[in-house]
């Protein structure tokens, strides 16, 4: 019977997401790829260090049991093979079950997204992360200086979001961005029990409720709206939720706010926003990535 990836939460992420190759990246970008190569080789078993991404993907990690499958994680890397080596050597030092991987020598690998069927990609590269997005899948440019994650909550998968433009359409932030705050708040109000359509992250959000479902006694998640919207556009984020039929554990309606250090507070293991000012004041705080949708991406 053939292998299949069928009903697993499936992350893709670059290898640069996963593990700390900023050092290494500095060669890598003055376009020798052959240097690059040889300087990973000559370190093969030197460990990397654990990237912005790892404690995420190595808590998901732990949802699966002996016999039952439900996370696959696949380095999807613009790498070559060779330093692919390195990858690999490092995920079986940390522990993590990792055993597929596709690796393009500089290449987009974005393409590979959809014969993995993933629900999530991660990755440094934006035009990576766009081609993504566009294809329909979610997916975030990870700042590579962000804080890592806390160890405060070993058993438990914290993951937070924006609402426009992530988990929601744009279509209320097309009016914040057009007519201002007032007509906003005026356009949530009269369709307060409208559901908003569905952001590039919805997708995302539902596969991760089907894993919190099957949750073992070993591994919870825990999850945050995290929204510049405020009473009375708050209601609407609410209902729609509701109407989904998709639960959070955490909403934070900050009214602009900064983030950060809400964010802070709350430690999860990657936030997610639409807007680059939100990240770069979250990316202080906790693990951080773009999601270059949206008005705000044009």
């Amino acid at each position: 019977m053939p292998a299949t990836l069928e009903g697993q939460l499936v992350v893709a992420i670059s290898s640069r997401a996963l593990f700390d190759f900023e050092q290494e990246n500095l060669v890598f970008e003055q376009g020798d790829d052959r240097a690059y190569m040889q300087l990973q080789l000559s370190r093969l078993e030197q460990p990397a260090k654990p990237g912005v991404a790892f404690s995420l993907v190595r808590k998901l990690l732990s949802f699966n049991a002996p016999g039952e499958q439900r996370v696959e994680v696949v380095i999807l890397s613009r790498n070559d093979p060779v330093s692919g080596l390195r990858v690999f050597r490092s995920a079986r030092h940390y522990g993590l079950g990792i055993e597929r991987g596709v690796f393009t020598r500089g290449q987009p690998p974005w393409r590979y997204l959809r014969p993995l069927r993933a629900n999530l990609f991660l990755s440094t590269h934006l035009s990576d992360v766009r081609a993504a997005l566009d294809a329909g899948v979610p997916a975030a440019q990870v700042y590579p200086q962000s804080v890592r994650a806390s160890d405060a909550h070993p058993h438990e998968v914290r993951i937070a979001f924006d609402g426009d433009a992530v988990l929601f359409s744009d279509e209320a932030e097309r009016i914040y961005q057009a007519q201002g705050l007032g007509a906003f708040q005026q356009h949530e109000i009269d369709r307060a029990d409208q559901p908003l359509p569905g952001g590039p992250f919805k997708p995302l959000l539902e596969a991760l409720q089907k894993l919190q479902d099957a949750a073992s006694a070993g591994m919870r998640l825990r999850t945050a709206l995290v929204t510049a919207r405020s009473a009375p556009a708050h209601e609407r984020a609410i209902r729609t939720l509701m109407d989904w039929d998709l639960a959070i554990d955490e909403a934070m309606f900050l009214g602009g706010l900064p983030k950060g250090e809400f964010l802070r507070e709350f430690e999860p293991d990657f936030f997610f926003d639409d807007q680059t000012g939100h990240i770069e004041s979250a990316a202080q705080h906790v693990p951080s990535g773009h999601v270059a949708s949206g008005i705000a991406n044009p």
